[in-house]
């Protein structure tokens, strides 16, 4: 469960972002000033700061400044001032994203689900690298799993010594999948990675290019041995 740190010294609107987070399945840790709220994101280490500007003790931008320089959590500022002035000082205090009261709940959700999003990717992705580094790559950039054969110098794929007429996705999703080769990744990483993070597109795109691949490299589509499902996950690579 993703934990979220609230901080607004407005009890009714205080209550409800804590509901309307809850909801959604989240932790969530509540604070109505500045220095509790340093005090609590030192102690309970939450994911994402949701942080008003206008607060007793410290306020939003010096709380702020003194989170970025201890942590890269996503922080999410809100302030009642529509003053652009206010967005800039936010965003160079380190803030990586702004709401101005009075905003609607499902756009905050919105951008709480996607910054929450964001960080998942980075660390599986560095869960995924360092399992990778720990398995020697070959010297060469070229893939050999018994009969499957990847080429990356020469983006070509060889299945029984057969040239593979792969679309440029299926090429790079294979390649991304042999590259991590024993090690689950999720769709999100997947769609991150091979996609991009400008695709707007959901993590279906990998079900329907996994199933093609499928189709193309193993004995028997219906039962992978190559491409194999991880259960609540996403896929993994096993050759």
């Amino acid at each position: 469960m993703e934990k979220i740190l609230i901080v607004e010294d407005e009890p009714a609107l205080l209550e409800t972002l804590s509901y309307n987070l809850t909801r959604q399945g989240y932790e969530v840790v509540q604070a109505s000033d500045g220095l509790v709220a340093l005090k609590l994101a030192r102690e309970q280490q939450p994911d994402l700061v949701v942080l008003d500007v206008m607060l007793p003790g410290l306020d939003g931008f010096e709380v702020c400044r003194i989170l970025r320089k201890e942590t890269s959590i996503p922080i999410l500022m809100l302030t009642a001032r529509a003053d652009e002035v206010d967005k800039v000082v936010g965003l160079e205090m380190g803030a990586d994203d702004y709401l101005t009261k009075p905003f609607s709940m499902r756009e905050l959700l919105a951008r709480v689900k996607a910054h929450l999003r964001r960080i998942r990717i980075i660390r599986e992705e560095m869960v995924a690298e360092n399992a990778a580094a720990s398995t020697p790559l070959p010297a060469e950039p070229t893939f050999t799993f018994t009969n499957l054969i990847i080429d990356d110098n020469r983006r070509e794929v060889l299945l029984n010594q057969q040239p593979l007429r792969l679309k440029p996705k299926e090429y790079d999703l294979l390649l991304f999948l042999a590259r991590h080769r024993g090690i689950a990744l999720s769709r999100d990483l997947i769609l991150e990675r091979v996609w991009g993070w400008e695709y707007d597109g959901n993590s279906r795109t990998v079900d329907v290019h996994v199933r093609w691949l499928r189709e193309k490299i193993e004995a028997d589509a219906a039962n992978p041995t190559r491409i194999v499902t991880v259960r609540s996950i996403g896929y993994r690579f096993e050759g």
